[in-house]
């Protein structure tokens, strides 16, 4: 075969040839030759084993983190990104990018999140395009993040709870919070797991599983409960997957997952931010939240969040609640604020009931916030204690008319209809259809009790709420009032109302102070609608994190950022994800 050229260029010999032996027409074919052995593309191609790639076994770090263009992403806040983009140190595309490779590194094992956002590095590139035509939109410009999968994203991404049944579905549009968050420059990095059907399906269950998504793990220990529903966009954010997360709660959705793994779970009054878009659960105690490692960070979220949607009407309550200036940034603070703050703890059926091991942390933080000048009372009781649980959470306690669940399970029939008649390209249209499915592939789902190790129970909330019907009657409208009442004027509402026995002084109290690990308190709020924080406080010996909560009453969001950033500032706490068993694969968890 005659040779027609030799060309020697970049380290490499080529050697055209007059034709292919395989086409014996026009096509040339090209063989490149490497001069040295460390340029050929098996040895270029093969991973330097210095990269974090693979679980570090010999070290006491699983999973060290890498740096980012030779800055350090690691527990970096949304404040030193923007400062690191406005010196041309980063761009948001290299910190998708940088997301992306601590995904590929850690998400094996974690199972945080669900898909990524096929646009994601578009988006930020889009973002770095108008930074650099002098466009910034506010502090989450640029800035990834992820939503939990019960929210509607008008892109390449499915929505679907965590459930088969709704893949390849249309949504009409994003939910209005993403949208908000879209318009304020955030970048949507993609969906996080979560408990199926936001934990509304069965009454035993794994949690943080979902058929579609698989066992979301805690990254301080992978065989331990991590906490739901939302207990992917936790993970993502303790793992440093994602800057910042969006959670939905029901009942302990965001604070519980947001405690067990040592990050700040920001719920708001129901009707503050909207849910529209959000597939639901209860129109009565569903909140759209954010979660991060910080509460500042957390805060930037919400304040993209928050406002009036006409396809929420329970937004409409927030008329004539909100700051006058719109601005909920500027209640942020630091541990100076604590000085003259006035606190209550309500011990009976609360504080009395916490975890042993938690207590002695719990107490010495109490501690130092009186330290810190701020006084704290206790037995700031709530007036009502009949209706707290002293057996741990349980939203089917009392009566059928004073049930918890009564009002849950015929919001969701009816909840979940509206949702479903705006989706496309499918035929699950409701309830019947979403049961249905689970039965027909129960292997996967877990339609009938004891098929699936994650689904022990079957479907058994579901039936309860398929068996009402959705139908509005006399006792579901005295559940509703029921829960209400005995959760705000007598419950949270009274403890801050509260009236030292002492002196008979009559005192409002700036918060109450509670176990966050103890699910009977974030119960109490979930069922009133109310706001509440949750900051990282401590470890457990099996890796754990817990954490301590202030709760308000409804619109009092200014209180918990005040004083949430003011403890977060005393306390200068990081909890730092182990790994333990990192390869633990158990369902259910424990």
């Amino acid at each position: 075969m005659k040779i027609l050229s030799t060309i020697v260029a970049a380290g490499f010999i080529s050697s055209q040839v007059d034709a292919s032996p395989v086409s014996k027409g026009t096509q040339l074919w090209r063989r490149f030759i490497a001069s040295n052995v460390d340029d050929t593309p098996s040895y270029v191609q093969e991973l330097n084993s210095s990269t974090y790639v693979y679980p570090q076994v010999e070290t006491t770090e699983f999973f060290p983190m890498e740096t980012c263009n030779g800055i350090t992403l690691e527990d970096a806040t949304i404040d030193q990104l923007q400062d690191y983009f406005s010196q041309g140190k980063l761009t948001s595309e290299d910190v998708v990018r940088c997301y992306l490779d601590r995904h590929m590194q850690v998400n094996p094992y974690v199972n945080s999140i669900l898909q990524v956002n096929p646009d994601a590095v578009k988006i930020a590139r889009d973002m770095d395009l108008e930074r650099q035509a002098g466009i910034v939109r506010g502090p989450l410009h640029g800035i990834p993040f992820v939503v939990k999968d019960n929210y509607a994203t008008k892109d390449k991404m499915d929505t679907t709870c965590g459930s088969y049944a709704l893949l390849g579905s249309i949504v009409p549009r994003d939910a209005h919070v993403v949208k908000k968050l879209r318009d304020a420059g955030a970048v949507l990095f993609g969906h996080s797991t979560l408990s199926e059907w936001a934990d509304m399906r069965t009454n035993d269950y794994s949690e943080g599983y979902s058929a579609r998504g698989g066992q979301s793990r805690s990254p301080f220990n992978l065989t331990v409960n991590a906490g739901g529903s939302s207990t992917g966009s936790a993970g993502a954010v303790a793992a440093n997957m994602i800057m910042f997360a969006l959670g939905t709660e029901t009942d302990g959705s965001i604070i519980d997952p947001a405690m067990r793994n040592g990050i700040v779970g920001f719920k708001p009054t129901v009707g503050l931010t909207s849910r529209a878009g959000v597939i639901p659960e209860s129109e009565h105690q569903d909140s759209t939240g954010p979660m991060a490692r910080t509460v500042r960070d957390a805060v930037y979220a919400f304040q993209y969040m928050w406002g009036i949607d006409d396809r929420d009407v329970y937004t409409y309550n927030q008329t004539g609640k909100t700051p006058e200036d719109n601005d909920y940034l500027k209640y942020l603070t630091d541990k100076q604020a604590l000085k003259g703050a006035k606190f209550g703890l309500p011990w009976e059926k609360l504080w009395s009931l916490t975890n042993s091991a938690q207590l002695p942390r719990l107490l010495e933080v109490i501690e130092m916030i009186e330290a810190a000048g701020a006084t704290v009372y206790n037995n700031t009781n709530f007036a009502n204690l009949d209706v707290i649980s002293s057996q741990g959470w349980d939203w089917q306690m009392g009566n059928v008319n004073e049930s918890e669940f009564t009002v849950v399970k015929v919001d969701f029939y009816n909840n979940i209809k509206t949702y479903l008649s705006e989706v496309s390209n499918t035929n699950i249209k409701s309830l019947e259809d979403i049961v249905e499915y689970n039965y027909q592939y129960a292997g996967s789902e877990g339609g009938y009790p004891d098929v699936h190790p994650a689904f022990a129970s079957g479907q058994d909330a579901f039936l309860d709420s398929l068996a009402w019907g959705g139908v509005k009657n006399e006792t579901y409208w005295q559940a509703v009032e029921y829960v209400a009442r005995t959760s705000r004027d007598e419950g949270i509402d009274s403890a801050l109302n509260y009236t030292d026995p002492t002196t008979g002084e009559n005192i409002q109290l700036d918060g109450l102070l509670v176990p966050s690990g103890l699910s009977i308190t974030y119960q109490q709020a979930a069922k009133a609608g109310y706001p509440m924080i949750t900051l990282p406080v401590g470890v457990l010996g099996n890796g754990r994190p817990f954490g301590l909560g202030i709760m308000q009453s409804a619109w009092q969001e200014p209180q918990l950022i005040k004083y949430g950033s003011a403890i977060e500032d005393l306390l200068n706490y990081k909890a730092k994800p182990q790994f333990l068993d990192y390869l633990g694969k158990n369902i259910p968890v424990w």
